[in-house]
């Protein structure tokens, strides 16, 4: 049965759907020795070449999933090669035999916490695609004067100049003096969106931590610069948001996936999920004072 091009090459690992559109555009894929076309589609039969280089056909199907959740400090760029030659988030991440790791949304170089990364490229479009409208949660701390009318306007829609936007929910997380730390979740991925919003209001965001994607809620063990493999139950609950089978079951006494950092601290096998119930809410991991209720 044919398939789109871009799902085959984000199946196989080599980026997002997005992503690999920009690279059928750029002529760096063909098909059978024609360069390749947006819509195209192919069946097991064809001959991918990306890069001149064949796409193997074992790469056509889909390998392992697998998905981690990184700790992105402050200070990184979420960008393969830095022009600049600032330290990327790709640096810490585990090699893979064959595809490479997908970001599933971006932070930006003052913004910490939570990324996930995954070799499926189908995953990672459908998780960032406005369309599943997959929950966000930051740990935000403010500097300034918050009243009731700002917290309003924030919830009900500000303009900014890319359109509307607003926070589904905010919750207060206390603080001292004119800090105060907020929980806020939004359904959508723009460019620096939780700053502006804030910023719309004559309010100045001081610290930005991401403490929650989907289902998936930033653990504690993971600490700033490490990764944390997820667990199969973990990896099902997000293709459950974006209405993708669940991944098959290992055979009994199978070694399960490597889990762990570089180097890392011993992993306790514990889920890193927020169980999809309770996504309306804040993760337990992220309620109290600031984020993952830790002081800041």
């Amino acid at each position: 049965m044919d398939e789109k091009l871009q799902k085959v090459l984000a199946r196989a690992g080599l980026g997002s759907r997005r992503e690999l559109e920009g690279w059928i555009r750029e002529g760096r894929i063909r098909v059978n020795g024609k360069a390749a076309t947006i819509g195209d589609r192919v069946g097991p039969d064809d001959r991918i070449t990306v890069d001149g280089r064949p796409l193997a056909r074992q790469r056509q199907s889909a390998p392992r999933r697998r998905v981690i959740a990184y700790h992105k400090p402050l200070g990184e760029v979420c960008t393969r090669d830095d022009p600049e030659g600032r330290p990327t988030v790709f640096e810490h991440l585990p090699g893979l035999r064959s595809g490479r790791w997908v970001s599933i949304g971006r932070l930006d170089i003052n913004t910490a916490g939570l990324l996930l990364f995954t070799n499926d490229g189908e995953l990672a479009n459908r998780l960032m695609h406005p369309s599943h409208e997959i929950e966000r949660e930051y740990a935000v701390r403010v500097l300034g004067e918050v009243d009731a009318d700002i917290l309003e306007r924030l919830r009900t829609g500000v303009a900014l100049e890319d359109g509307t936007a607003h926070f589904e929910r905010i919750q207060d997380a206390g603080g001292q003096g004119a800090n105060h730390w907020y929980h806020v979740v939004l359904r959508e991925g723009r460019n620096r969106e939780v700053r502006r919003l804030w910023e719309s209001q004559g309010v100045v965001v001081s610290r930005l931590l991401r403490v929650r994607y989907g289902p998936i809620g930033l653990s504690r063990r993971v600490r700033p610069g490490k990764w944390e493999e997820l667990a199969a139950a973990d990896v099902d609950a997000l293709l459950a948001a974006v209405g993708m089978t669940p991944q098959a079951r290992r055979a009994p006494g199978r070694a399960a996936p490597k889990s762990g950092g570089k180097p890392g601290p011993k992993r306790t096998g514990r889920s890193t999920a927020t169980p999809k119930s309770r996504q309306g809410h804040a993760s337990s991991r992220s309620r109290g004072r600031g984020p993952g209720s830790r002081k800041p």
